[in-house]
Formats: C-alpha cells, structure tokens, sequence
C-alpha cells in the first residue's frame, strides 16, 4: 500500500495556512496542502519533514510537525497520513512542484470546485479548528 502526506503549516500569528495550487493531476489547477509520497523505509513523519522541504523550503527547524490523522483508501491500494504545525518564525517559501500562497483561514474549504480531495481540506480544517477552540492542538 502507497503511503502520502499532506502537510498544513500555519503561519507564524496562526491565522494563515500554506496551499498549493497544482500543476499536475490529480487535482489539476485546485488547491490543495503541499504534500507527497512517503518512500519506501522512511517513517511517515520523516517523509513529512523531507516533503516540506522539498515543496517548499520549509525545514525541520522552522517547524514542529504533529501528525493529525489518517485516511485509508482501501479500494485504491494507498493511506495518508495528515500533518499540521506552525512556523516558528517567519521564512520565505519556494518550490517548482506547485505554485505556493498563503489563505486566510476563514475560507469555505468545503469548495470542491476549488479545493481537491472531495471535501477532505475541509473536514481537516474543521478539526483543526475544534482541536484548538478545545485546547487539544496548541499552536
């Protein structure tokens, strides 16, 4: 089974989130969390840490990863893993994969016109959002 990543990273005052608006299928021209394929070997967070980088110059030291959850795709053969933490201070991004932005948080993610995975961004980042009103995940 294919292991992926998704990666959230907020930004330093908490109230934006890094996206990608991809260039390849799937998911062609919407947005989505930068992210990737966990090799073979790796640990999932070590694949998370490497993804980060290599999407987005984002490194190890600028950010403290916690792993959210997982969505297992059975018939497909293939599992994500969800990760999300915060910069500790202001970084530059870059990366050829897709084309990086910052969103305001307070978007309809919902959207699956505009966000990929069938409503899956928003399911994650409405519980992002309870974990920290309930002061589970703190950032």
């Amino acid at each position: 089974m294919q292991g992926y990543n998704l990666l959230i990273a907020f930004n330093v005052d908490k109230n934006k989130i890094l996206m990608c608006k991809r260039r390849k299928p799937p998911y062609q021209g919407m947005m989505n969390f930068p992210g990737g394929k966990i090799e073979k070997g790796e640990s999932g967070l070590d694949g998370a840490y490497r993804e980060l980088w290599e999407e987005t110059g984002i490194r190890k030291e600028d950010i403290v990863l916690t792993h959210l959850m997982d969505f297992t795709y059975y018939l497909s053969d293939c599992y994500l893993e969800v990760y999300v933490g915060r910069l500790n201070k202001e970084r530059e991004v870059f990366g050829e994969e897709n084309e990086l932005f910052w969103s305001e948080t307070d978007r309809d993610f919902f959207n699956m016109e505009n966000y990929a995975g069938e409503g899956n961004i928003g399911h994650i980042m409405e519980q992002i959002r309870q974990l920290r009103e309930a002061h589970i995940l703190e950032f």
